[in-house]
């Protein structure tokens, strides 16, 4: 619940009289020159076919201002999946890691009502201190990415499937994995770090406990979330979702909103994800992309099992909480068994991410370094040194 967790339901700004606010459109398409919507792949299986394509700087893009997500991703891939059940078109910001046989490739996912450039300052600094590291962020139905019951065109045709789910943002979440991989051309996937804030933490925990990744998963992290205080905090969401503002006038405005409320407590981090998170109407207003209310059938599911679930997830395990956060009792006795590593960042709020993009990508390079299998020096077995008459 991305803008729930941290925030105070008291003190937010009242949103402006409107009795008809216009529902925004769930995915916003690219407007690179670049972009084709075109169904031109050639089907890759009997029940499915999955055609990408890949949207790099044009020449309008180059010009535009520095926060534009090209300063920080390499690549923005749009990644379509045709299936019996629903057609998807799938948005994800990537930087390919320098060796895919190496890695790191951190597979990030984003909290609820947030997007993939959630992640943007902090790919930025993950590459200051390991040049070789790869970031993949991906962006979930209804926040960038759009799934119908049937194809659809750049004008939104087709009706949108509004399952939010835990199982089904997974399998977004692992579609877009597994198409990604595919594009890039990679046998296997690069050995990985999976990276999950809020939401987006429920998602990575999943993925590791169904070992969705196999072998190439070194470990997982989530950011501030824990299940019991998750489930607590939901019966604020209503009253939070009403007393913020419906709309803006533009997006300096909303840019204003997230720094004075300290919902985004990084200027830079705020200039790079708030205006992925509007739409702008024909007015010239701008508006939530994503609907939280929508959502809220699935926010008790998001969240319940969870510490069981980290706790069984395969691989290495992080937790980084902002400093007003606690363990439940589960997570507590898990930490004291030494079953996982626990971070308290107490100068950020709950987008740590966003809030210490710098500090979080420390942690995050440490983790993987500290985790990777390939640097790590096994002793000699007893029988080589007998071998070569040494001394045990």
């Amino acid at each position: 619940m991305s803008d729930l967790f941290r925030q105070s339901v008291t003190g937010t700004p009242q949103p402006p009289p409107s009795s008809s606010r216009p529902r925004p459109h769930p995915l916003a398409i690219s407007e690179s020159d670049d972009h084709d919507s075109s169904d031109s792949s050639a089907s890759s299986s009997a029940d499915s076919t999955a055609s990408i394509n890949t949207v790099r700087p044009s020449s309008r893009e180059q010009s535009a201002p520095e926060t534009h997500w090209t300063r920080y991703f390499a690549q923005e891939l749009w990644l379509e999946q045709k299936r019996e059940e629903h057609w998807a078109k799938y948005h994800v910001y990537l930087t390919p890691p320098t060796d895919a046989r190496k890695g790191p490739l951190f597979i990030c996912h984003h909290g609820a009502g947030a997007s993939g450039l959630s992640y943007a300052v902090f790919a930025q600094d993950v590459r200051k201190r390991l040049p070789e590291a790869g970031v993949l962020s991906l962006e979930a139905r209804a926040h960038g990415s759009m799934v119908t019951n049937k194809p659809g065109n750049d004008d939104g045709e087709g009706e949108e499937i509004l399952d939010f789910s835990l199982p089904t943002l997974t399998a977004d979440a692992l579609a877009m994995i597994t198409l990604t991989q595919q594009k890039m051309g990679w046998s296997t996937l690069p050995p990985s770090v999976l990276v999950g804030h809020s939401l987006g933490g429920a998602i990575a925990t999943q993925l590791a406990m169904d070992f969705a990744l196999g072998s190439s998963l070194i470990g997982f992290c989530v950011i501030d979330v824990v299940e019991g205080s998750a489930i607590e905090a939901l019966q604020h969401m209503k009253t939070y979702l009403s007393s913020r503002p419906s709309m803006f006038g533009s997006v300096d405005e909303a840019i204003t909103w997230h720094t004075r409320t300290r919902t985004i407590r990084d200027a830079e981090s705020a200039k790079a994800s708030v205006p992925s998170l509007l739409v702008q109407l024909p007015s010239g207003k701008y508006v939530w992309r994503t609907d939280l209310n929508a959502t809220s059938p699935w926010w008790e599911e998001w969240f319940k099992g969870m510490s069981r679930k980290f706790l069984a997830g395969r691989g290495a395990k992080l937790l980084i909480l902002a400093g007003t956060d606690r363990l439940d009792r589960e997570l507590m006795i898990g930490q004291m068994q030494g079953k996982f590593q626990l971070v308290v960042v107490p100068e950020a709020g709950h987008f740590v991410q966003e809030d210490v993009p710098d500090k979080t990508a420390q942690l995050l390079v440490e983790f993987f370094k500290r985790n990777d299998r390939s640097a790590m020096v096994m002793p000699p077995k007893v029988s080589e040194m007998l071998a070569k008459g040494m001394k045990v």
